[in-house]
C-alpha cells in the first residue's frame, strides 16, 4: 500500500489470474447510504464482507468480471 496524499492510498495486487480486469474500492462515510441509493437502480451486491475492526466491504461486479467495491464501517 502507497500513500498518494492525504487521505488517498492505492493498493496494487498482481494477479495473473485475473489479468485485464479491473478491481477498484472506494471508502465513503455511509456504506449503508451508498449501497441502498444503488439498490434504489436495481443493482445488487455480489458479495459483502466484515473485516477486522468492523471495516466492510460491499462488492458490485460487472458482466465483465470488472470489480467495484465499496468499503466503510
Amino acid at each position: 500500500m502507497r500513500e498518494l496524499g492525504e487521505n488517498s492510498w492505492v493498493y496494487v495486487v498482481e494477479d495473473p489470474a485475473h489479468a485485464g480486469h479491473a478491481m477498484n474500492t472506494v471508502l465513503v462515510d455511509d456504506l449503508e447510504a451508498v449501497v441502498s441509493g444503488i439498490a434504489e437502480h436495481g443493482i445488487d451486491p455480489e458479495q459483502r464482507d466484515t473485516y477486522d475492526e468492523g471495516m466492510r466491504k460491499v462488492i458490485f461486479r460487472d458482466p465483465d468480471g470488472n470489480e467495484f467495491g465499496y468499503g466503510g464501517r
